[in-house]
């Protein structure tokens, strides 16, 4: 789900097979998470999922700590591996560090040479495209990979390295609590019109309009997931 899970630069040959076990288990997981099957503060048991999955605990064992580094799980002493809990004051204080972030994004984004600006545009056309098509599938796991890309394109647009490995850790510490924001239907359909709005701006290079949309955008992405937490605590 995450545009960069592919990733692995740390990969060495001889390691070639476990890795991509450890992938195979990684995704697995992490689907487990994203459609439900696995809670928020359910511990993971080791020896059923290299049980399930037909492999050894060493490629589940590489897999979990890599879901533990981008914040997803989290290693217990003496009691294992449990998917990743956050309290609302933590996901608050994540989401106001990458409101500014998305906003020096799309700051920056908007700045680019027309050429390169109407390639990122073209590419974020596409994807505001295949978030309707998944509205209209009700594909929530597909709507939620391509918002990611939708926002990692434009991180990455900036150009920013620094900017772009905090951007990539705020977004997966958030990774099961966007998931659970972008579910619901009206929740999609009013990100979806913030898209075309900031893409609008990006086409023009109006890259103070962005930078106010960009942060708006996941400002009121919290006030949406902020309402939808206290609708599910009401009696």
């Amino acid at each position: 789900m995450l545009p960069w899970l592919s990733e692995n630069p740390a990969v060495q040959p001889h390691d070639a097979h476990t890795t991509s076990l450890a992938k195979l288990v990684r995704d697995d997981v992490l689907a487990g998470i994203l459609n439900g099957s696995l809670t928020p503060g359910q511990r993971i048991n080791e020896p059923d999922v290299a049980a399930r999955l037909n492999v050894s605990r060493v490629p589940v064992r590489e897999a979990l700590r890599e879901l533990e580094s981008s914040g997803v799980v989290i290693s217990r002493k003496h009691s294992g591996v449990f998917v990743r809990q956050l309290g609302m004051v933590e996901v608050r204080d994540l989401y106001q560090l990458r409101a500014l972030l998305d906003g020096f994004a799309g700051r920056t984004a908007a700045q680019l040479p027309k050429k390169e600006r109407d390639g990122l545009v073209k590419f974020l056309v596409n994807s505001t495209s295949s978030m309707k098509e998944a509205l209209k599938s009700s594909d929530a796991n597909r709507y939620y990979a391509e918002n990611l890309r939708f926002h990692w394109a434009i991180v990455e647009a900036a150009g920013n390295l620094q900017m772009a490995e905090i951007y990539r850790g705020i977004v997966q510490k958030l990774h099961i609590s966007r998931l659970k924001n972008l579910s619901g239907n009206s929740g999609r359909k009013a990100s979806i019109a913030e898209h075309q709005t900031i893409v609008r701006s990006l086409r023009q290079g109006d890259f103070a309009q962005t930078e106010l949309l960009m942060a708006r955008h996941v400002n009121d992405a919290f006030v949406r997931l902020e309402e939808t937490s206290q609708l599910e605590t009401t009696p």
